[in-house]
């Protein structure tokens, strides 16, 4: 099946050169900046729907992380896919735009953990926040960690399917809607960048980045962003949760109010990891309030 992108994503996407890489971003409407950031394996077509329904009123900046949707996918040789170089490529983003003051970030999957580095960095950068099943934080103490998250942070097994069979972007297509399964066009657009092997390489990388215990690569970095959210906790505040995240779960959910008691929460049983796709006539409008009144 071959798909017009342009029917769901009708943007005109801009780059910025990222030391000889192309870093794909949507710089879209006029306003007070709102910067979405995606996590894995999806990318800046995520928050398309969001866009559309906030660019009349607000300037939308969706990068596409360095591996995924229409930027650069290098080898390891070219990038060092980790954590702390996605924050800095955030903030160069965000420098090279002139954008440093009442930032709204809204934050899921991956996003949520570069997304907050970032605003630990540039507290006085940020007005409010929008929290879509993501985390800032490690792991819960009662979450045990993924079978099939270990099996692709692991082992050989884990990489072959990744970069082999699409297996991660596959199967976040089908389990990431639960009440509002995606339509099969609709589950290609979101696996269309990751279309070969070389093309994967960011999906398998962000996996083997989830830093478990100390001595892991990033695992001081998430501890130190961990510390550091709470200064947040008087700006506005919406999270919007799909409980049939297998990942991302009521564990997480549980931190989040935990640490944000005055945020505004809205839960969603029957729906899955990517509540933009799964819930969007109903999250969609709400963020817009949510942003119109904060």
């Amino acid at each position: 099946m071959s798909i017009d992108i342009k029917k769901y994503y009708p943007f005109t996407g801009h780059n910025l050169n990222l030391d000889g890489l192309r870093y794909h971003y949507l710089d879209e409407g006029s306003g007070e900046p709102v910067v979405m950031v995606h996590g894995n394996p999806s990318w800046s077509f995520y928050y398309r729907n969001l866009v559309l329904a906030l660019r009349d009123r607000y300037r939308c900046i969706v990068p596409d992380h360095i591996g995924c949707g229409f930027s650069d996918k290098p080898g390891d040789d070219r990038y060092d896919y980790t954590l702390s170089r996605r924050v800095d490529d955030l903030e160069r983003l965000l420098d090279s735009l002139g954008i440093s003051k009442n930032i709204t970030l809204v934050l899921h999957d991956w996003g949520g953990m570069i997304g907050m580095a970032y605003a630990v960095r540039h507290p006085k950068r940020i007005k409010r926040l929008v929290i879509l099943n993501t985390a800032a934080f490690h792991l819960p103490k009662e979450k045990p960690f993924p079978l099939a998250l270990k099996i692709c942070r692991d082992t050989r097994l884990g990489a072959l399917l990744v970069r082999g069979f699409n297996a991660f972007s596959l199967a976040a297509s089908f389990v990431g809607c639960k009440k509002n399964p995606m339509s099969a066009e609709l589950r290609q657009a979101y696996r269309r960048p990751y279309d070969t092997w070389q093309n994967r390489i960011a999906t398998i990388r962000f996996v083997q980045d989830i830093p478990l215990s100390p001595g892991d690569r990033n695992y001081n970095l998430v501890s130190e962003v961990a510390a550091g959210i709470d200064r947040f906790r008087n700006l506005p505040m919406a999270v919007f949760w799909g409980e049939q995240d297998f990942v991302f779960d009521c564990s997480f959910l549980a931190e989040w109010q935990r640490r944000f008691p005055e945020a505004e929460v809205h839960r969603y049983s029957d729906a899955g990891h990517y509540i933009l796709e799964d819930m969007k006539e109903e999250v969609v409008p709400l963020i817009g309030e949510f942003l119109d009144r904060t």
